[in-house]
């Protein structure tokens, strides 16, 4: 790294790949976490040379942060030599990109839990709404076993209960009844 840094690269230009040089590495010798400890440490991006066989240990250093991946490639895995044996075939290599490609895309984001652009048609499904778990007379106060969180969402949201306890309705409910703000007295 000093030679590197000493020569006029900025830590921003190097990325430095974790590697187990045993072929094929064993799962139990992988060591992702690895990828961490070399990022912190010398503060540069990470990404992660890979000898396992198989696919799934790329995609995981991905997940953790693996900005390059460097892994063997083969036309044919019976031909002599060390690489051959844990070196992708073809068709595995385009699956492992296009995981690799899925999994960098759901890693993506502001990181904040809001609701999605693809959940927005699901939103008034999956969420509840306040309804009425007994019939209810007029001038009745709402306590909370009268109460039952139902779905559709497109009534008074759950979260807003304490702001629906101890107020009255305006006419006769039944159960199940799905309550809306016009359902209460102020």
């Amino acid at each position: 790294m000093d030679v590197l840094t000493e020569t006029g690269l900025n830590l921003s230009q190097i990325t430095v790949l974790h590697c187990n040089t045993e072929y094929p590495t064993p799962m139990e010798d992988v060591n992702l976490l690895a990828m961490h400890n070399i990022r912190d440490t010398f503060g540069v991006e990470v990404g992660y040379s890979d000898h396992t066989k198989g696919i799934e240990v790329p995609i995981a250093a991905t997940a953790l942060g693996a900005r390059v991946i460097e892994k063997h490639f083969t036309l044919d895995r019976s031909m002599p030599g060390p690489d051959h044996k844990a070196s992708l075939e073809p068709d595995e290599l385009k699956t492992m990109v296009q995981a690799i490609r899925n999994i960098e895309l759901a890693i993506s984001g502001s990181g904040i839990k809001a609701v999605s652009k693809s959940e927005l048609p699901n939103k008034v499904i999956a969420r509840k709404s306040i309804h009425l778990a007994i019939n209810l007379k007029k001038g009745e106060i709402l306590k909370e076993d009268h109460l039952a969180m139902k779905r559709p969402g497109d009534g008074i949201s759950p979260m807003l209960i304490d702001e629906v306890l101890g107020k009255s309705v305006n006419r006769d409910l039944s159960e199940d009844h799905k309550l809306n703000w016009e359902d209460l007295n102020p």
